[in-house]
């Protein structure tokens, strides 16, 4: 709880209606998508909510709140919409939310440059309207577009439909200002390589706020492609089609979309080919071919264009149902949901002995998988488990026990725990496991770069 000074500072600062500390606010500020349901070893941090929440409206702002919160001890804790699936934003030690949507301009869209300056608040479909004007879309394109931020996209580092052809959304990062955990500001230059001294945009991306606040950020943009094409293939069996992937992969073929997915007994591969209209046919002619050596069989384009025309849909029932609701408006809507999903990232040749070894861990445990799938390249594997025990606490206590065991196996064959949405609060327990002695290095930095330990502390770990 803050004291009437500490929030009459803030209103100072911001003006009284930017400082918002009244119980819904509060409430709905404090958490994500992530429900106490899915958090399993971290069901208890949702007790505590945030003490105040801040909506600040320039650079300028963010390193005010930064330095008064500094000065006071006070967690702060990057808020961008609130709709991540892991808990980054859950308040765990209470604090200063700072709501980043004030944040909201396109700055400059460079055609040449083919880059876009954004704040943080950018909502990602914001962004694709404002650069079909230009005859360009950002790569970057998950279920979320319709709610989902730039920032809060890059410190998870997510990955979107078309990560196959353009990578995750830190691979799309060209230039990042933030302000540091000191108030401090700094802005990487908007170059395509570095080769003197480190890349500090990494220092943002994937790291979940816990380094500073992203007040801008330029990133890639790509033309609108002049070629689209969709393809099914069926296979008799998941094995059959992940060598079908990877061959694509070996090939150095990059379709826009690249799906496997084995659901209901059906092994399908969805594939996108986007691009320059020769390039688009060669990419498709070929790819069939491979998928055809390795026993697959052509079913046509339908299935692949339903799914790509609502890849979106998801991200708009929550828009219209969820986002910004109180907590428990969103809890509720998954009561029931019986359900976890997962993403692992293994070297190739490692994955299908994985899914074998997750088979072995589920036998007799009443959990079973729903879905199996090959997300954007043949290294990142994704599992939907489901189980229906007689009681709730019995199902909680067995799925949490499955998803760490699955987890953990991913970590010792050589993976990580997790590709697509950062650790949260939900895999923190599992984060030294995953880094070793690379956490002791996270570690240090953290000390150097934010000695108070003001800014989005209990995250990655530490």
């Amino acid at each position: 709880m803050l004291d009437d000074s500490v929030l009459d500072s803030l209103v100072c600062i911001l003006g009284e209606e930017n400082v918002l500390s009244d119980p819904y606010n509060l409430d709905r500020y404090s958490s994500d998508a992530l429900n106490p349901f899915r958090a399993f070893a971290a069901e208890g941090v949702f007790d505590r909510l945030t003490d105040v929440v801040v909506r600040p409206g320039s650079t300028e702002e963010v390193a005010q709140l930064v330095v008064f919160a500094n000065e006071h001890r006070i967690p702060v804790i990057p808020f961008g919409a609130g709709t991540g699936v892991m808990g980054g934003v859950l308040p765990v030690q209470g604090g200063m939310t700072v709501d980043l949507q004030r944040l909201n301009r396109i700055l400059e869209v460079n055609p040449q440059d083919m880059t876009a300056v954004v704040e943080p608040g950018v909502v990602l479909q914001d962004l694709v309207d404002m650069l079909k004007e230009s005859g360009l879309m950002p790569g970057h394109d998950p279920y979320s577009v319709p709610i989902a931020t730039v920032a809060g996209a890059i410190s998870t580092n997510g990955v979107g439909y078309r990560a196959s052809a353009f990578g995750s959304m830190g691979d799309q990062v060209v230039s990042v200002e933030a302000v540091l955990p000191t108030g401090h500001l700094l802005a990487t230059k908007q170059v395509p390589k570095y080769a003197a001294g480190p890349n500090l945009n990494h220092l943002f991306i994937g790291t979940e706020g816990v380094f500073g606040i992203i007040t801008k950020a330029t990133i890639k943009v790509f033309r609108i492609p002049e070629a689209q094409e969709f393809a099914t293939v069926s296979f008799e069996s998941f094995d059959q089609g992940f060598e079908a992937a990877a061959e694509l992969t070996a090939l150095g073929i990059r379709p826009t979309l690249t799906d496997l997915t084995e659901e209901d007994e059906h092994v399908r591969l969805h594939l996108v080919f986007e691009g320059y209209r020769e390039g688009v046919a060669a990419q498709l002619q070929r790819s069939m071919q491979v998928c055809t050596e390795l026993g697959g069989r052509d079913i046509g384009t339908g299935p692949s264009m339903d799914y790509w025309l609502g890849r979106h849909q998801s991200g708009e029932n929550y828009k219209e149902n969820a986002l910004g609701r109180p907590r428990e408006v969103r809890w509720t809507r998954q009561q029931g949901r019986r359900f976890d999903y997962l993403h692992m990232a293994l070297p190739i040749s490692r994955v299908l002995e994985y899914r074998r070894r997750c088979q072995v861990i589920m036998a007799g445990t009443g959990v079973r998988v729903v879905e199996y799938s090959i997300w954007s390249r043949p290294e990142l594997f994704s599992m939907m488990l489901v189980a229906d025990p007689a009681d709730n606490d019995e199902f909680r206590n067995t799925l949490g026990n499955v998803v760490d065991q699955i987890l953990t196996l991913a970590q010792d064959m050589g993976g990580t725990m997790e590709y697509c949405h950062g650790i949260g609060v939900k895999l923190n327990h599992l984060a030294a496991r995953e880094m070793g002695l690379g956490q002791e290095v996270v570690r240090l930095l953290k000390n150097a770069l934010d000695p108070a330990n003001v800014m989005n502390p209990g995250k990655l770990g530490l």
